[in-house]
Parts: structure tokens; sequence; C-alpha cells
């Protein structure tokens, strides 16, 4: 028992040395946030700061137990594939059609309470949203959603 313990903890020390990249974050938001693009109030803009932007920007802000292994890699993995899949920094890079798709999408997983995720809000509590703080981020959405399908055909915002 004391030979498996013992390597145990030489394993978990020589994680240590092995990081995951951090190199993805930057010191401000991008030209291509979406303040740039859509009409963001600063309630909704506090809102997507507090419980999106770990995950969803360039701005992560890691806690303390981001540099233990392997939960730092857990958290690195996590954290890269929300930025693959909405990343409010690159939002104006992305077509019309996506961006449309992603408030489509962030309504859903708001409205559902799918996002933020649990496991997030269990250590990040003023992450939680109430039940108007989503009331406030799906009308938003809506109302963004709408404002695009009077300025753009709609063919170039939904697929047939």
């Amino acid at each position: 028992m004391r030979k498996i313990l013992f390597w145990l903890i030489a394993i978990l020390i020589v994680l240590q040395f092995f990081r995951p990249d951090r190199s993805n974050v930057s010191a401000g938001p991008s030209a291509a946030n979406i303040n740039n693009f859509v009409a963001v109030p600063a309630d909704i803009d506090q809102l997507l700061k507090t419980s999106c932007y770990d995950c969803h920007s360039n701005n992560t802000s890691y806690p303390w137990y981001a540099g233990v292994q392997p939960v730092g890699w857990w958290l690195g993995k996590h954290i890269s594939e929300g930025k693959k899949e909405l990343n409010f920094d690159a939002f104006g890079d992305y077509p019309l059609r996506r961006r449309y798709h992603k408030l489509e999408e962030l309504e859903d997983m708001v409205d559902h309470d799918e996002m933020p995720l649990a496991s997030y809000t269990l250590l990040h509590k003023a992450a939680r949203l109430s039940a108007e703080q989503k009331r406030q981020l799906v009308a938003w959405s809506e109302a963004v959603r709408k404002e695009m399908e009077e300025n753009y055909p709609v063919d170039s915002l939904k697929r047939k």
C-alpha cells in the first residue's frame, strides 16, 4: 500500500511540470468583440462577462486550481471547447448566419438551464443566473436577432 501511495504521489508531482497552454488569453476585448457588432446594454454586458466570458472569450480568468494537474488539463480542454463553440471576442469574425445561429443557441441554452454549466457555477456563485437575468438575456438576444432580420435578407441568416 505504501508503494502504491508513493508512486501515486510521484506521478502527481511529475504531472505538475506539464502545463496547459494559456496563450489564448488577451489583454482586453478584440476588434471582433460582440460589443462592436451588436448593441449590448451595460447590464447584459455585465451578465455576459460574469457568467460567460471565462469560457467564451479570450479573457479567461483562470482560478488558482487551474495550475494543479490534471485539473488544469480538464479546465483547459473545457475552455478550449467553449471558445470553439462561441467566442464573444471573435463574434464579429463569424459569418452573419453563424452570428444569428449563436444567438439562437444562447437563448436555448440559457432558457433550458444548460448554460452556464452547473460545474462552473458550483465554484463561481456570481455566475448563476436568476430567472430575471435569464429572461433579460433571452429578450436581448431575441431583439438582436429581430434587428438582424430587419437589416439582412432572411436567407443570409437562416438555412432553407
